[in-house]
């Protein structure tokens, strides 16, 4: 045993024996973090020998390159090195957490434009066993600073660097060959940033995400108009002609988009201890002038609500990485529906209550045609009326109706609420219905944020009716991506009443509420199976809009010959009859999995793969390309961004001169007074300052 010992200590006082125990305990611990803090889905024997091996061939490369460096410094390099990427595994870890993806260039690039209150969010998440992707790091530190180690001063053989080198790529080369006999075309037919990190390792990943990047960004420069016929011919083919029904049927009148923050559709109908956690909402769902859908669902990748914002205004998906309205918003070409509407006589005007460069709206709106940004900085924001992603949400949407009473009628109004963002804070004058008792802290306050989201949309409709908008416009509600990520599977089997979760539940779990209220309008609950990517086809065929020529990838939802396909960004589905996530196939009317295909629910799949593919491909090309810029509509003017100023100088002068110009807003109807007696709030923030200022 002493020969062991002393021999151990004899190998790692050589350069070469510290390379392999910092190689080894570096591959050991990434791949117990794949298998513990990721859910990358690992199946069968030859996934796994995959996802122990994923690691190595770049731990040996990037940690051999110190064998080619003299002396201490060696040691020194392949320390920071480790230090590193362990970083960057930490940083994915958290990532990972909420949002069950990993961090790219793009989400990088776009951080400073989403990053007010992350600090709030990483605490909710962080927990004390992350700090364990560092212990490598001490330890190879500590056997160095006691002497255990002896620094090796000897030079290394430059042949024998080499040839580590060369068996780092071997291993790669396996690890990649093995991958794509398992999962053929890995990197050219890949939505999802868990095949590759599962097949190829996360400094693989990152790599393939520096290149893709590099790539998107060349792709604007080679894009031709020649591009956009293959897309033109993909949707002439999959048109759906909108429903003859509903064609005209809200001309003319005034839009309000309610953003409903992480709401689920879940909760609409639901009851906790004898509670209904969304009675304002419930009765909207079920009023006669309410279209709704329950089987509509959330479309997002990395950008979330950016994302959402994205495809209800311009019926294009987000990007598989980062969020386009950050990467692109600036400056791609769009053929908005604010734009469109603006043309067609409509006052356009976004509300939220946080600052204007949040997912770098300031910049996108501009592009997508918004005339009226009303930001954090037209709030009188006091002590509390702050709680974490912006204003909480009774005193936003009240503040908000000063601006909106001012506008030229008819107008397209974006309010963005907030309060049920994560990581759902709310105070206890706030909470007025108990959290849950799932026992995850993440989850539990969920039900209290939405509640009070809720509370606000009756204060709101209250309003409406009082001042006699609501019987002048049309509320489109919608929820803009999950708030519950699928690493919290006990908490919503708990919260769903179920044993456990597979696939099918994560994947029903993905739906979101969508209505569509209207004075007047035929109400009921439509059960098509549809997205996100569908609302602004739905929407423009209610306000008797054509537009012709557009790049829409959505259909109208109400259309007799609407497919149900609902793609997920990283090309899973949902459709009438087959459902696919996670990898699994099942029955969508029953939860049944699928596991033997017959040769007939193969070739149905298939083409339904097929245009989930190209439907996201296809957009991703518009984005990546700006080909909009190419696609020439004769009853369409080009937004010209140096038209919009977003300053507050400048927003009450424009509107002051609207006013003017086109006195039709709802306080020159009401000979010049105001109507913000109408609206009451129970927010004690703003009882408080009315005790004070008496």
């Amino acid at each position: 045993m002493n020969q062991l010992w002393h021999r151990a200590r004899r190998d790692l006082n050589s350069k070469f024996g510290f390379f392999a125990l910092i190689t080894i305990l570096f591959w050991i611990k990434s791949y117990i973090a794949y298998q513990t803090k990721f859910t990358l889905g690992a199946q069968g024997p030859m996934q796994q020998l995959i996802l122990a091996i994923s690691p190595l061939g770049f731990a040996i490369l990037l940690f051999g390159i110190g064998l080619y460096i003299r002396g201490k410094w060696a040691y020194w390099y392949m320390i920071v090195m480790d230090a590193i990427l362990s970083t960057w595994l930490f940083a994915n870890i958290l990532y990972y957490r909420e949002f069950s993806d990993f961090i790219t260039f793009s989400l990088i690039k776009g951080s400073g434009s989403a990053s007010d209150n992350l600090g709030k969010s990483l605490m909710g998440i962080l927990r004390a066993t992350d700090f364990l992707v560092f212990l490598d790091v001490l330890f190879v530190i500590l056997i160095l600073v006691f002497g255990f180690v002896k620094i090796d001063k000897r030079p290394f053989k430059i042949v024998n660097a080499f040839l580590v080198t060369i068996l780092s790529f071997a291993v790669l080369g396996a690890n990649l060959t093995m991958a794509y006999a398992n999962r053929s075309g890995l990197l050219t037919r890949t939505f999802d940033n868990n095949y590759i990190v599962k097949y190829l390792g996360l400094q693989s990943y990152t790599l393939y995400d520096g290149i893709k990047t590099y790539q998107n960004g060349n792709k604007k420069k080679e894009a031709k108009s020649s591009q956009l016929d293959p897309i033109r011919k993909f949707l002439k083919e999959t048109h759906a002609n909108p429903n003859i029904q509903y064609k005209g049927v809200e001309k003319g009148k005034n839009v309000f988009v309610i953003h409903l923050e992480s709401l689920q559709q879940f909760v609409i109908d639901k009851k906790w201890k004898g509670q209904e956690i969304t009675p304002n909402l419930n009765k909207l769902y079920h009023d006669k002038n309410t279209l709704a859908f329950d089987n509509f669902f959330n479309q997002v990748g990395q950008g979330k609500t950016a994302d959402a914002e994205m495809m209800l205004e311009n019926s294009l998906f987000g990007l598989p990485e980062g969020a386009a309205m950050v990467t692109d918003g600036t400056t791609n070409t769009f053929q908005s529906t604010p734009a469109i509407l603006d043309q067609h006589g409509y006052t356009t005007a976004a509300f939220h209550g946080d600052v204007p460069s949040f997912w770098n709206r300031d910049n996108a709106y501009k592009s997508f045609g918004y005339q009226y940004f009303f930001s954090k900085q037209y709030f009188d924001i006091k002590p509390g009326y702050v709680s974490g992603y912006g204003m909480k949400d009774k005193i936003f949407l009240r503040d908000s109706m000063q601006y909106v009473q001012q506008l030229p009628q008819p107008f397209y109004a974006k309010l963005i609420t907030v309060s049920n963002h994560y990581p759902y804070l709310i105070s206890k004058e706030n909470a007025t219905i108990a959290p849950w008792d799932t026992g995850d802290p993440t989850v539990d306050p969920y039900v209290q944020t939405a509640h009070y989201l809720d509370q606000s949309i009756g204060e709101l409709m209250q309003y409406l009716k009082k001042s006699g908008l609501e019987k002048k416009s049309v509320l489109v509600l919608y929820g803009d991506h999950y708030g519950i990520s699928n690493n919290h599977k006990p908490a919503i089997a708990k919260i769903l009443g179920l044993k456990g979760v597979n696939n099918y539940d994560l994947a029903m779990f993905q739906k979101v509420p969508f209505m569509i209220h209207a004075d007047g309008l035929k109400g009921g609950i439509n059960h098509n199976y549809s997205g996100e990517i569908d609302v602004m086809p739905t929407l423009m065929n209610i306000l008797g809009i054509k537009t012709p020529g557009t790049i829409e990838f959505g259909q109208d939802m109400t259309a007799k010959n609407f497919n149900q396909i609902v793609a997920f960004r990283d090309g899973s589905f949902v459709s009438k009859k087959y459902t696919k996530y996670g990898g699994d196939l099942y029955y969508t009317a029953t939860g049944e999995q699928i596991t033997n295909e017959t040769g007939n629910q193969k070739k149905e799949i298939a083409k339904i793969q097929d245009y989930v593919d190209k439907q996201l491909t296809y957009s991703d090309k518009v984005i990546n390309g700006d080909l909009l810029r190419f696609n020439k509509l004769d009853w369409f003017k080009k937004v010209n961004k140096a038209d919009y100023n977003y300053k507050k100088q400048n927003g009450l002068e424009q509107l002051e001169q609207a006013d003017k110009k086109f006195p039709t807003s709802l306080v020159s109807q009401n000979h010049g007074k105001s109507t913000m007696g109408d609206y009451k709030t129970d927010a004690p923030e703003i009882k408080d300052d009315e005790k004070d200022s008496k």
